[in-house]
């Protein structure tokens, strides 16, 4: 009976053992193929988003992504699902996309190319000055991010670049802005943005126009004295430019610019050849 007893025990440990080992390998085989489906779908995204086909790209990786979330190759469709939407110009989806990548994967290696993915959805809707002045900020303060937390990469050199071309560009807009109020004779207004240029974005090819527009309302308004302060400021900095020729004018109306006459042109080339002879 009590051999009975023991066999019996063994038998249901044995039973218990290979239920459990038979459940594991079914474990093992359905983790490998849902990889295998994951892997498929993002090779296919990448044949899609080569053909063209962004749209359909995007939706293969984030199939990919979905079905092995715990996988490193879902970091990197994540990333891609953002890239083909980017490629197609489909912005606000693309930085969705990221956002979450960001939020999701924040210890991706990859995590710069993020940022700077989401930087330049931002860049790329920088028409003109006369448009929304948000994709500015946003993309300022995403290249002023990558400067920040990877100042040693090839990032952080073109967001270095492209920093100047949004001051440049925000500029222009405060300018444009200026020049609408001096048509709509809101002087107030106007030299409140003209300031502003001159403030904050002295660096900028707007400097000069933006003190020579101050320099005509100031004059325009009756205060002189305002107008020739700006004017020395001007003239002292840029004095050979044709803004503070613009800006003497307005102080000086019997000021004319000296033009070189065509017999004093002839005249001037004929002796610098001579000297080039030796006569």
């Amino acid at each position: 009976m009590f051999k009975k007893i023991i066999f019996l025990f063994i038998y249901l440990i044995l039973v218990a053992s290979c239920s459990k080992d038979k459940s594991k390998v079914n474990t093992d085989l359905l983790q490998e193929d849902v990889e295998t489906e994951m892997i498929l779908a993002y090779k296919e995204g990448m044949r899609q988003l080569e053909l063209g086909d962004a749209l359909f790209a995007a939706k293969k990786f984030d199939e990919a992504e979905i079905m092995f979330p715990q996988s490193i190759w879902a970091a990197k469709a994540s990333l891609m699902s953002a890239y083909a939407l980017y490629s197609q110009n489909y912005y606000e989806d693309a930085l969705f996309n990221l956002n979450r990548h960001i939020k999701n994967y924040p210890k991706d290696k990859n995590l710069v190319y993020a940022h700077y993915l989401a930087a330049m959805c931002y860049f790329e809707q920088l028409h003109d000055e006369k448009k929304d002045l948000k994709p500015l900020v946003k993309a300022r303060e995403k290249f002023e991010y990558i400067l920040k937390q990877y100042p040693n990469t090839d990032y952080a050199i073109d967001a270095k670049w492209k920093m100047g071309l949004i001051v440049d560009q925000m500029a222009a807009k405060e300018m444009y802005i200026g020049r609408y109020y001096m048509k709509q004779e809101k002087w107030a207004a106007a030299i409140n943005r003209l300031q502003f240029v001159v403030k904050y974005y002295d660096t900028t090819i707007y400097i000069e126009e933006a003190l020579h527009r101050l320099v005509e309302i100031y004059y325009k308004i009756g205060l002189v004295e305002e107008a020739q302060k700006v004017a020395s400021v001007l003239g002292y900095n840029y004095g050979s430019g044709e803004w503070y020729e613009n800006s003497y004018r307005i102080l000086n109306k019997i000021y004319k610019t000296k033009k070189i006459t065509k017999k004093e042109k002839d005249s001037f080339i004929r002796e610098k050849f001579k000297k080039l002879l030796g006569k």
